[in-house]
């Protein structure tokens, strides 16, 4: 069995048996749930196993309690093949009172699930995704994040990720599979999981049927849009180049059932007290849960993008995006974005929960990051501080090799030398 490389979420999974009865990890197949959870339990039990699904589906009618016997912490994997388990879980933490009894992983929401209480104070949820650079060994993690937001960084350090390694990163993605392939078939996990989102995925998780030519033209139109803040009536005019009868309404229900696979993960925006008052832009940006989804969708090797530097850059913009959630998790806090009616814009927002907040600006290169820099201290400027607390930094986040404190106090910085 392959040797387990440890994850980001390892830290947060710990924290959260601490403090709840249960915790239920979602996420995206594939992402390394399952093995992650795994080395926290310490009794399992596989709810798609061919062999006993029947057999655990009969018990669940009789007794569901019967599947939550076992040493703590239990796993319940795929625990949405049987909905009754949520409520069974639920009354077993209020009955015993303790933390750190179960562990529930699915890699779907189901849509009509019939549970008479939301697990609120038992069950803590928590979002795993794919692999980030640093998880992956991509990145040096020369310069931590946390450093950066107490203020004790060093910011100093050379990326040894050449970019034509950082594009294949972008093309294989952070599928725990794929970062331990040979480089020659490292890129087909990506390409195999699209192929069964769109065959077989899609139709299973709520059984209605979806056409997956039309399945695979809305991720082709989300892939030709990521990290804009495309709308639906712009993908459905996108999409109609191959299919003009596929409704704005179809479309919003093809988009709900990707979120609930994990497959998209938009960005949504963030929302400052400001010093004017002017107009802040609401819509999503676009996004996979992994950039490797766009490159399979769009059938772009490595090479491609070597040579469509537009849809690079976009893509890059999107990898620093999933490593900024992943990152960010780790300290508590989420990742957003920025725009407003005047054209000032951030491409993430990191807002801890404890009210600390940062701006990120992203940029393949380096020759546009004098105008990055200008926007975030722009934007420093115009959040309303005597409201807010002012940013603990501000960042420009790059492809190229190295880190450092420009004069007016923005920091650059690597993509492949961040880390939590």
């Amino acid at each position: 069995m392959a040797t387990y490389m440890a994850r980001l979420a390892d830290q947060v999974l710990e924290r959260k048996l601490r403090s709840a009865g249960a915790v239920l990890l979602e996420g995206p197949k594939w992402c390394g749930k399952t093995w992650t959870a795994s080395q926290k339990a310490q009794s399992f039990i596989y709810l798609q196993d061919p062999d006993n699904a029947q057999a655990y589906r009969d018990m669940a009618a009789v007794k569901p309690s019967l599947l939550l016997q076992g040493d703590s912490p239990r796993l319940l994997d795929e625990w949405q093949m049987i909905p009754v388990l949520w409520d069974a879980v639920r009354f077993a933490v209020d009955a015993k009172g303790k933390t750190g009894l179960f562990i529930l992983t699915g890699s779907s929401v189901p849509h009509d699930l019939t549970i008479s209480h939301t697990g609120t104070g038992r069950i803590s949820r928590m979002l795993m995704r794919p692999m980030s650079l640093f998880e992956s060994l991509d990145s040096s993690g020369a310069v931590r994040l946390s450093d950066l937001f107490s203020g004790t960084a060093s910011v100093e350090g050379v990326s040894d990720l050449p970019l034509e390694r950082l594009v294949f990163c972008i093309a294989r993605g952070g599928w725990p599979a794929s970062v331990r392939e040979p480089d020659e078939i490292a890129l087909d996990r990506a390409r195999d999981y699209v192929d069964a989102v769109i065959a077989q995925d899609m139709s299973r998780i709520d059984g209605i049927q979806r056409d997956p030519s039309r399945v695979r033209g809305l991720m082709h139109s989300i892939a030709r849009n990521i990290s804009t803040q495309a709308s639906i009536t712009t993908i459905k005019a996108d999409i109609a180049r191959d299919e003009e009868s596929l409704t704005e309404k179809t479309i919003s229900s093809y988009m709900d059932a990707l979120r609930r696979m994990y497959v998209v993960e938009d960005l949504d925006a963030w929302s400052p007290a400001l010093r004017s008052s002017t107009a802040i832009r609401t819509s999503p940006t676009r996004h996979f849960v992994d950039p490797s989804i766009a490159c399979a969708v769009l059938r772009a090797r490595p090479n491609d993008l070597l040579h469509d530097f537009k849809t690079l850059g976009l893509l890059f913009e999107s990898l620093c995006v999933r490593d900024l959630r992943i990152y960010s998790q780790s300290l508590d806090g989420e990742v957003f974005h920025y725009r407003d009616r005047n054209g000032l814009e951030a491409d993430a927002i990191i807002h801890l929960n404890d009210g600390r907040w940062a701006a990120v600006e992203v940029k393949l290169g380096v020759r546009m990051v004098d105008e990055a820099a200008k926007n975030l201290l722009r934007l420093r400027d115009t959040v309303d501080q005597e409201k807010m607390n002012k940013p603990s930094f501000l960042l420009v986040l790059t492809g190229d090799k190295y880190a450092y404190q420009r004069e007016d106090g923005v920091y650059v910085v690597p993509l492949a030398c961040l880390r939590d």
